[in-house]
């Protein structure tokens, strides 16, 4: 890590740190009524033990909604609350691309905050389930955004050699967010103090926003995008500190060096309108088309044009495996899986999981660079589902200790590869004229896929258990999917790693548009 780390500036730190509290609130919002579910649903009213809600009783003092204790509610309306987060995250995971590509990475970054505060606020005082159910389609489009836009972000600051250890960041941020509000929620389910969770989004959000203001705008996209060359190289040697030369990246741009007139405008031939590129970082009128007309590639263009498409297929692929390996059925679903297992608690066993996936995740972070992103994918892959064999069979059997070890690999497993990897390929596989519409067919077949294990798995598992006898029936299934997955992976995801462009990994002659 220390190695990793070297010739870092404090800058960049601070802008990966401000970038990935969006990620952050994705997990922190993602687990936030899975402690106090019992509390906010009137099925439970446990005792407060000195603390004392202050904000709930200043509102309670009006009458205001924010004094009740829980919402009434039925099993479906919680489902539907919990199921809307991951509806709004696939509008924000669709919507962010086309945005990002046109507007720039800083905008679609500071409307998610807006979106996090709006919808964390709502939530707080929310007195009913429609008033819930808005507040978490609020946070879950931020949270489909955020984890379309702070990857790219994230991959176009951070020097080329440690693209991999930053990307791991947006997974590590999801995973702390979801170990804080698991934690705040074995503090504060009771009473109405399980409002504190929802009013701890809040001053994250206002964080987040705050932070905002002070990141430059990502060079790569002035550069590619806009055409500001000069504005970019600046913005880039900021990042990269004064004594670091960044001519080579500058050179993958593609858009001009941004160094000064008269230094190369005297090499460049003029272009079919007679009218040269000028070290401003100007493009001359039909380059600047061209390069617009790439900047701008859409959600269909992409999957229509064969020059992507094997992209968009390694990428959707990609997200489909980090969800049907069968992660989220233990996230989601552990206290009930491992209820009789362990002498723990429910709560505290939830806390162990996630502590332990994110202690892994960190751990893990420098090996995309140095092992590869394909084979920490493959090691994940064939990893958790050595796990869910080995699960299935001490379920069936009986080893509960074994099932609780194997639970926990399942998990490491997955933070070595799963988890990080797919955040990072997106941005990789192609140019920059189509990497916002990409990470938006990346996010969007995550969210699917996501709500997919999270609906079916209670329903596939039980009528497994019924139709076959016993349990851990299901875990045969994540088995087969990652066999399957690794030879999807083996055959159509190539290595990203050390290359310089999208040309480079899909081994086509470089463009000169």
């Amino acid at each position: 890590m220390t190695s990793t780390l070297g010739n870092v500036t404090p800058y960049l730190v601070i802008l990966v740190i401000v970038a990935t509290l969006g990620p952050l609130q994705f997990g922190f919002h993602l687990a936030e009524l899975n402690a106090p579910q019992d509390v906010i649903t009137c099925q439970q009213k446990k005792a407060a033990s000195g603390f004392k809600d202050k904000l709930m009783s200043l509102a309670s003092k009006g009458g205001s909604a924010a004094s009740l204790d829980c919402i009434p509610m039925s099993p479906a309306s919680f489902a539907a609350i919990s199921a809307i987060f991951t509806a709004g995250g696939l509008i924000g995971a669709l919507a962010a691309g086309p945005l990002t590509s046109r507007r720039g990475r800083r905008l679609p970054m500071q409307l998610t905050a807006a979106l996090y505060l709006l919808g964390s606020v709502i939530e707080t005082f929310a007195a009913s389930v429609p008033v819930m159910i808005l507040a978490r389609s609020l946070t879950g489009m931020g949270a489909g955004a955020s984890t379309v836009i702070v990857p790219l972000y994230i991959s176009e600051v951070a020097p080329p050699a440690k693209r991999g250890f930053f990307g791991a960041f947006t997974q590590i941020s999801i995973n702390v967010g979801i170990l804080f509000t698991q934690t705040l929620g074995y503090f504060l389910s009771h009473d109405s103090a399980w409002r504190w969770i929802f009013g701890t989004g809040v001053i994250i959000a206002v964080a987040q926003a705050f932070g905002l203001v002070i990141i430059p705008e990502s060079p790569s996209w002035l550069a590619n995008v806009k055409g500001d060359a000069a504005h970019a190289r600046r913005a880039l040697q900021r990042i990269r500190g004064k004594h670091i030369n960044i001519d080579e990246e500058v050179e993958a741009w593609g858009a001009g060096d941004g160094k000064p007139p008269g230094e190369r405008e005297r090499l460049l031939p003029e272009d079919d309108g007679g009218v040269a590129e000028t070290g401003t970082g100007l493009l001359s009128p039909s380059a600047a088309s061209a390069r617009s007309q790439k900047a701008h590639l859409g959600f269909v263009q992409v999957v229509s044009d064969p020059l992507y498409r094997p992209a968009i297929v390694a990428v959707v692929g990609i997200m489909f495996a980090q969800q049907l390996c069968g992660i989220n059925s233990i996230i989601m679903y552990s206290v009930s899986l491992l209820k009789d297992l362990l002498p723990i608690s429910s709560a505290v066993l939830t806390i162990v999981i996630s502590i332990i996936n994110l202690g892994i995740t960190i751990a893990a972070s420098p090996l995309p660079d140095r092992l590869g992103r394909k084979t920490c994918l493959l090691t994940s892959i064939i990893g958790q589902g050595s796990s869910s064999l080995a699960l299935a069979l001490s379920i069936m059997f009986g080893f509960k200790i074994l099932s609780a070890v194997t639970v926990l690999l399942f998990v490491a497993f997955f933070a070595v590869g799963l988890g990080p990897v797919p955040f990072i390929m997106a941005s990789e596989l192609v140019g920059p004229e189509a990497v916002g519409a990409t990470q938006s067919w990346a996010l969007g077949a995550s969210y699917i896929a996501t709500f997919l294990v999270a609906y079916l798995f209670p329903i596939v598992n039980e009528a497994l258990n019924k139709a076959l006898g016993g349990a851990g029936w299901v875990y045969f299934i994540f088995t087969g999917f990652a066999l399957l997955w690794t030879i999807f992976i083996t055959r159509n995801v190539p290595e990203t790693n050390g290359k310089r462009d999208a040309d480079e990994v899909w081994g086509r002659a470089r463009r000169t548009d």
